[in-house]
């Protein structure tokens, strides 16, 4: 069975080595600074799940997830932000967001939640 695909989205570099090192025993992990990076690769590779940051460089993350859907990406999405007030809900339903995680991350939480959302 293929291992399901992720494309981690974040400007922090540490950020985005972490997930990758958390995930990769599990998923095909592609990771990305930016929404027209990660843009490029969901063209070139079947993605199943974004986890993005709010806060990137350019675009925001909702703005770059519209732009996956608009793309035709019909997958689970995992937003992460420091700012949870200043995404209205209205925005998570309408763009289809999975799930809404604030930081500090619980890590663990977090795998259980793309384990489930994968299954």
């Amino acid at each position: 069975m293929q291992k399901k695909r992720i494309i981690v989205v974040d400007d922090d570099e540490s950020i985005r080595k972490t997930f990758f090192l958390l995930l990769v025993t599990k998923y095909n992990v592609y990771i990305a600074g930016d929404g027209a990076e990660a843009l490029a690769r969901f063209q070139k590779a079947d993605i199943d799940l974004i986890i993005a940051d709010f806060r990137l460089p350019g675009e925001d993350g909702l703005q770059m997830i519209k732009n996956f859907r608009q793309a035709g990406y019909q997958g689970k999405v995992v937003l992460i932000s420091a700012f949870p007030d200043q995404i209205k809900p209205d925005e998570i339903q309408n763009l289809k967001i999975d799930h809404l995680f604030t930081k500090p991350l619980d890590l663990k939480a977090l795998t259980g939640t793309i384990d489930l959302l994968l299954a």
